[in-house]
């Protein structure tokens, strides 16, 4: 298969993905940014719809994009957000949006979490942990945005992230069908002595600066807190996250 190439970074299919960068192109456009081959392969094995791709070098991958165009080097660096891109880069069709009335038994909360590794890394750990998704409330960082999809490593391909503003009302909801919600907060209880929480669960993570708000605190049926048992005074969120999330895999 022959590839066109394109050495111009005014060239529209380019801009077009590199505006991709921005939420507002990702809204507009329902397709976002993956970078590097073995993201790309992720994608395209977790069954997300191929755009466009370009490639420094001839692939195979070609063949299963409507568009692939060849670049030099200096057309990936402005297209990709690393600063050393990986080879390739190509836009993907945003996944449909995942029904709260089709929410799975185990999920992870997100109230406020700005920090895009955080996000990321926490989707990645849900997934590692054998939840099914996330329900991302306002004011978290952009799902799709190409830090949080770095960070996640590809579970952002396979964990389905479902939108909840506001959070408290979706919380709502879902209890209202059975779920238990913990949220972690500093002045909560220890979690290792928490309540069951049966087969249907949702834990809650706010964001490090303000911690969970008030309108989803009201929504939780306990709140816990990981005991410090040294002299650090909190942890990471994502790394509370996981130990949380792996903890309350083990006991279900």
């Amino acid at each position: 298969m022959s590839v066109e190439t394109i050495t111009s970074v005014k060239n529209p299919l380019v801009a077009s993905l590199r505006a991709l960068k921005t939420a507002k192109a990702r809204r507009e456009t329902g397709s976002f940014l993956v970078e590097g081959e073995t993201m790309l392969n992720e994608a395209l094995s977790s069954g997300l719809v191929p755009r466009a791709l370009l490639t420094e070098a001839e692939t195979p991958l070609a063949a299963r994009f409507p568009e692939a165009r060849l670049v030099p080097r200096g057309v990936l660096e402005a297209v990709c957000d690393t600063k050393t891109p990986q080879g390739m880069c190509a836009a993907f069709e945003l996944p449909p949006p995942r029904a709260l009335s089709d929410a799975p038994q185990t999920l992870v909360a997100l109230d406020g979490v700005q920090d895009p590794g955080n996000v990321g890394t926490i989707w990645r750990t849900a997934d590692a942990a054998g939840f099914g998704g996330l329900l991302l409330g306002a004011n978290c960082a952009d799902p799709y945005s190409p830090k949080v999809q770095r960070a996640a490593m590809g579970s952002g391909f396979r964990l389905p992230a479902i939108p909840a503003d506001p959070l408290c009302e979706a919380l709502a909801a879902l209890r209202g069908r059975g779920w238990t919600v913990l949220a972690s907060a500093l002045d909560g209880a220890d979690f290792y002595q928490r309540p069951e929480v049966g087969e249907r669960f949702i834990l809650v993570i706010g964001s490090e600066a303000h911690g969970i708000s008030e309108n989803v605190r009201a929504q939780a049926d306990a709140l816990v807190k990981l005991p410090m048992r040294g002299r650090a005074e909190s942890l990471n969120a994502a790394v509370a996250a996981g130990i949380m999330m792996y903890e309350m895999m083990r006991e279900r």
